[in-house]
């Protein structure tokens, strides 16, 4: 088996013979013994094995990595062998995190010189950083004495592989090391990087590829992600070991709410009794951490505490996101390395391995929506080897409730959700082979089977291939009126692929990467400019769709370029909350967890167990609530069985009720965001065809509501929609819309069809999005299969949407596996009160929106009481 996972621990004194005696002396007298992932690991990379490291922060994976590679390096500089030439070259997604490995590396080697020159032994090891930051006068030095340990993003490294003064220092490089992989494996940053490694091991067919990952799983797929083919048409893998230390600490890990009651309390109650919690435990440890879901949120709090208790967080607390300055980031993880602040608040920007130093607490406000993430975020805290990782995951909500105590159960038992690593994209492959060409020409087939060692490339087809290979040759003359030219020329005789321009290493390198430009985007009534939205949640909007700004409701018309017109839409709740874009997706394995709960509490419900019974059932099986907790938990499913039906993973309910202007169909689809995006636009789609009207969207992680002026045929949906034709109507479903035309620029500019730096000068995003847009309409003529087409629709439904988990709810639908069962309610269930009052929270206060939930429930317990 090419991929195994180690089971061959290695004693202490076995790996410090091994190791270089100077560095095998500082290591015993700077740790005295090894950490578990060290005892696996450090033995195969000295072997030059390809090995896949997963394990918690704090447990020494790093060193795990670099002790095999300082050890060698250490002997050569010893024996004066060390020549000017790169021998291991590290990749990571984060430039802070470069920077940190650089100290980190740095201050050991100088220990270990101090130790040599007292043994009249001289080592001249050079580790240096090479990212966008670098300036051009270090750049000049790294060329005549390049650094032994090269330490870059993904980026950077594309560029310097398409360097030809740099790349001669990359020849016969040793080690490949890739920290953070979790963070990649998911992306097209990924996707780019293990193009960039097949290129790196064509360079250096004798190199050893290091991953290194917080928990994650299936860590079989990471590893072939990881180290890709030796033959791909033979489909032989690469050799990898995987080392699996992942919950070595011991977890302390419990949900709180701060209420006892979730339905009936005010906004008042609600911000007195979070604070006063968070403050209570912030004050109980040295160290806090505080995870928020939008950098929104993480503002909030920072301000929230700091005028409640001005005393305690004044010149203590920070807040850290990618909204803030470099500077500021910075500046804030190193008052936290020094032991200056007792909290800190972040989004997303500290899930990272950045080196802050000593945690003693991580608290996370709602659901992280994914086991990896919330072990990600908790593997914060105790830094050290034998801490305790320590989480308190407080909520606000009784979805939420039931989903973060259904997720730290998950986490108890090692259930960890699955990472969808991307295939075959084809603006990222275009970008590459024109990296590849610039300074040697290629055979077609030899540029195609290097592409198809990579792992994401497995299964590119070569009709796919060859039409990457026409677009940037210029076989589409038609694109010369829009300045679309071609990049490449290819000899069809001889096979041969070489660059056409002299310009075009200025080009690829001043244009490379994955990560698309982001910017505001104008609202206007007419003529008159609103305000401004995130380009992430115009994604979100569809033609007649309602939201909110500046307090007032507006319905999205159309788009231009970067500004969004819309008309007034008085007294008309809101179909996209103004939070959607920035909130995580849940994902679609916890989901399936939370379904299996669901379906065990209609069962015992259905068979008349007691109320102590069921409570006592939900406080075993959950283990991380409380009485409270678990009480409301009861009580939130007595309501629903009560009302109508608990749909889970293999029943999926249908309300439809009416109010004064629509009808709506509330589905109860438990399966996360991401497929529920697919699975609304094509339902929504055929509805639409099926009763000739207009359709709006309403959708969470846990379903999503269509609304309409009159009935919709629920049976006729299912007449229509089948595994065969799902992709093809979620193609025709999405082509007109916003997160399509966002995405065409995306996949465009990654392509190189537009380019963002050109001759000096630097195209805004609103230029970007004006441009692809006239491409997008000439390109839907000229041919609606052309590659970038295809991609943005790839990139569309199985990134941002989730087809493939959609289509096995269709399959399961079609099979009879999974069941419908349709009810005509007067008003929502309880477990569709959140959806139906997404929308309102953003037009009435939050005291407004708990009124109106406290209303329907009042309601609801009439109705109920009536039934009983």
């Amino acid at each position: 088996m090419p991929i195994i996972f180690d089971k061959e621990k290695h004693p202490d004194e076995e790996i410090f013979k091994a190791l270089n005696p100077l560095l095998a002396e500082w290591f015993k007298a700077k740790f005295g013994r090894f950490t578990e992932p060290q005892r696996y690991a450090i033995m195969n990379i000295l072997r030059r094995e390809n090995t896949l490291i997963s394990a918690e922060t704090g447990t020494g994976k790093t060193l795990s990595a670099f002790a095999a590679i300082l050890s060698y390096l250490i002997t050569l500089s010893e024996r004066n062998e060390l020549e000017d030439k790169v021998y291991c070259v590290y990749v990571s997604p984060l430039r802070a995190l470069n920077n940190d490995i650089q100290r980190n590396l740095l201050a050991p080697l100088e220990e270990i010189q101090k130790l040599a020159s007292k043994k009249n032994k001289r080592i001249n090891i050079r580790i240096d950083v090479r990212t966008g930051d670098t300036t051009q006068s270090q750049r000049s030095k790294q060329l005549k004495k390049p650094p032994h340990i090269l330490i870059t993003t993904p980026e950077s490294l594309a560029i310097i592989l398409s360097a030809p003064k740099f790349r001669n220092h990359l020849k016969n490089v040793e080690w490949f090391i890739v920290d953070e992989i979790h963070a990649l494996a998911s992306n097209k940053r990924g996707v780019h990087l293990s193009i960039s490694a097949e290129r790196l091991q064509a360079l250096s067919p004798g190199l050893t590829r290091i991953g290194l990952s917080a928990t994650i799983a299936p860590l079989e797929e990471v590893a072939k992600f990881l180290v890709g083919f030796e033959d791909s048409d033979k489909k032989i893998l690469r050799n990898c070991k995987i080392v699996d230390v992942s919950f070595l600490k011991k977890l302390d890990l419990k949900v709180l709410c701060p209420l006892s009651d979730l339905i009936y309390t005010t906004q008042k109650e609600i911000h007195n009794a979070l604070y006063s919690l968070i403050h209570e435990l912030v004050k109980a440890h040295k160290t806090t951490l505080i995870f928020t879901n939008t950098r929104s949120a993480t503002e909030r709090v920072v301000h929230n505490l700091k005028e409640m208790f001005p005393e305690f967080y004044v010149g203590n607390i920070e807040a850290h996101h990618s909204s803030l300055s470099r500077e500021h980031r910075l500046r804030v993880e190193k008052r936290l390395k020094n032991g200056e602040l007792r909290c800190i608040v972040s989004s997303t920007s500290l899930e990272l391995g950045i080196d802050i130093g000593y945690i003693d607490l991580v608290i996370l406000l709602g659901s992280p929506k994914s086991v990896a993430r919330a072990m990600q975020r908790i593997g914060r805290s105790g830094h050290k080897l034998h801490d305790t990782i320590k989480g308190r995951i407080i909520v606000l909500d009784r979805d939420d409730l039931v989903e973060c105590a259904v997720l730290a159960k998950c986490a108890y038992e090692k259930k960890i959700d699955k990472v969808d690593i991307p295939r075959n994209c084809l603006d990222v492959l275009a970008q590459q082979i024109y990296g590849m060409v610039i300074d040697q020409k290629m055979h077609i087939r030899e540029l195609y089977n290097l592409i198809r060692k990579s792992y994401c490339y497995a299964g590119l087809s070569w009709s796919d291939f060859k039409s990457i290979i026409e677009y940037l040759s210029g076989k589409y003359v038609e694109l010369e009126a829009r300045h679309i030219y071609a990049k490449i020329w290819y000899d069809e005789d001889t096979g041969l692929i070489g660059r056409r321009s002299r310009l075009a290493r200025v080009l690829y390198m001043t244009n490379v990467g994955t990560i698309p430009d982001e910017a505001k985007v104008k609202v206007k009534l007419g003529n008159q400019l609103i305000g401004y939205l995130d380009e992430i949640f115009l994604e979100r909007l569809q033609k007649g769709d309602v939201f909110v700004l500046g307090g007032q409701s507006y319905e999205f018309k159309y788009s231009r370029g970067m500004t969004a017109y819309v008309v007034s839409a008085e007294k008309r709740p809101p179909t996209v909350p103004s939070w959607i874009s920035e909130m995580l997706p849940l994902s679609f394995e916890l989901a399936l967890e939370i379904g299996r709960f669901r379906a065990l509490m209609e069962e015992k419900f259905r068979f008349n167990r007691s109320k102590n019974e069921i409570i006592e059932f939900i406080m075993d099986y959950l283990k991380v609530v409380d009485a409270n907790s678990a009480l409301a938990i009861y009580n939130y499913f007595r309501e629903q069985f009560l009302y109508a039906e608990i749909p889970n993973n293999r029943k999926i309910l249908v309300e439809e009720f009416r109010d004064d202007e629509n009808v709506h169909l509330i589905f109860h689809t438990l399966f996360g965001r991401r497929t529920n995006d697919a699975l609304s636009r094509a339902f929504a789609y055929v509805l639409g065809k099926i009763s000739r009207c207009d359709i709006s969207i309403t959708l969470n992680d846990n379903g999503f509501m269509l609304s309409a002026k009159k009935a919709l045929n629920l049976d006729a949906l299912f007449r229509h929609v089948n595994t065969e034709n799902f992709r093809s109507i979620l193609e025709n479903a999405i082509e007109n819309t916003e997160i399509f035309k966002r995405r065409f620029r995306h996949c465009a500019v990654r392509s190189l069809m537009i380019l963002r730096h050109y001759h000096g000068k630097t195209k805004t995003v609103a230029r970007q999005q004006s441009s692809s847009f006239l491409l997008l309409r000439a390109l839907q003529r000229i041919d609606p299969n052309f590659c970038i087409l295809k991609e943005t629709k790839r990139e569309v439904l199985e990134d941002a949407f989730d087809i493939k988990n959609a289509l096995k709810i269709i399959s399961g639908l079609q099979r009879g596996e999974i069941k419908i069962v349709k009810k005509q309610l007067p008003m929502p269930s309880p477990f569709a009160f959140n959806l139906v009052a997404q929308g309102i929270s953003d037009i009435l206060r939050i005291e407004g929106r708990l009124a109106f939930i406290q209303r329907m429930h009042q309601k609801l317990m009439e109705k109920i009481a009536a039934k009983i």
